[in-house]
């Protein structure tokens, strides 16, 4: 979600995450033999919409499966919504689609309650030991936080934080650089981003990042939003930075080609009239690189 989208106190309007209620130690299983609770179902990062595009929401009697783990995700307009978890089987890959492709369909609040749930459902099923002693631990906190009966510790759902910076050009204020990851199909381009590493500021990780994937150094560093993204747990801090020399650069293994972009070709990308690929609607770099083109100089 982006900060455009939020309300000015950061919630989204209609989704509840419902902090207060997870201490309920049987809360969970009430809610499951609620029939007016709605449950969301992932499979790995894979969610179902119904036939008019919304999320689609069951009641808890219609979730089978014995691989099945449970928490509370919240509250959407005041009806209790659970998460129900399994990873993806391969005779399930038809099943739903990935979060990645139907996010941008989303209204602002079955978004984040989708994001929430995959995020939550990755950690629940990747992270069931305990990782100072090896034990299984127990879920407590409605399913957000997991606690070790072996050393005594707790663990909560971990979030990496990372960087992704659109970069425009020293002078040229119709220029924006963009990157081809190795790992995409061809012509598509996209912000340049990278996980901050231990004892960096977002700055610094900005600046190493930039100057590893494209050659260039950056400053002028302009905030933009953030958007929380399940792949695999990232926080992304969004930015809008400006080069300070134009030779860029790919380091030629996890960026194969970096471009100096006009803005004219970012429009014709941006209105589906041209080869270009630009990032997906749901993503924070596109909300980055249409920010940038409206900003007409």
């Amino acid at each position: 979600m982006s900060a455009r989208n939020a309300p000015e106190d950061g919630a989204t309007a209609g989704f509840d995450r419902a902090g207060d209620e997870r201490s309920d130690a049987a809360l969970v299983d009430a809610l499951r033999a609620d029939p007016a609770t709605r449950v969301l179902v992932v499979r790995g990062d894979r969610v179902s919409l119904t036939p008019d595009s919304a999320l689609e929401l069951v009641p808890p009697a219609a979730v089978t499966g014995h691989r099945v783990v449970w928490a509370l995700l919240g509250r959407l307009d005041g009806v209790a919504v659970l998460l129900a978890a399994s990873a993806a089987q391969p005779a399930e890959e038809t099943t739903g689609s990935p979060l990645r492709a139907v996010a941008a369909a989303l209204v602002p609040a079955e978004a984040e309650l989708a994001v929430t749930g995959v995020a939550l459902g990755r950690w629940l099923l990747d992270a069931p030991y305990c990782p100072a002693c090896g034990e299984l631990t127990d879920l407590v906190a409605s399913g957000w936080a997991r606690h070790c009966p072996r050393c005594g510790r707790e663990h909560f759902p971990r979030t990496d934080p990372a960087v992704i910076a659109a970069v425009r050009h020293p002078t040229d204020p119709d220029l924006l650089l963009l990157g081809a990851n190795a790992a995409w199909e061809q012509r598509r381009y996209s912000c340049f981003a990278g996980f901050v590493e231990a004892g960096e500021s977002l700055e610094q990780t900005l600046v190493r990042e930039i100057r590893e994937e494209a050659g260039i150094t950056v400053g002028d560093v302009d905030y933009r939003g953030s958007q929380a993204w399940p792949y695999p747990r990232s926080l992304m801090l969004g930015f809008l930075v400006r080069a300070l020399d134009a030779a860029a650069q790919g380091d030629g293994e996890e960026i194969v080609e970096v471009r100096w972009f006009h803005r004219d070709e970012i429009g014709r990308a941006l209105a589906g009239e041209s080869d270009l690929l630009l990032p997906g609607p749901s993503s924070i770099a596109y909300r980055l690189i249409t920010a940038w083109h409206a900003e007409r100089p």
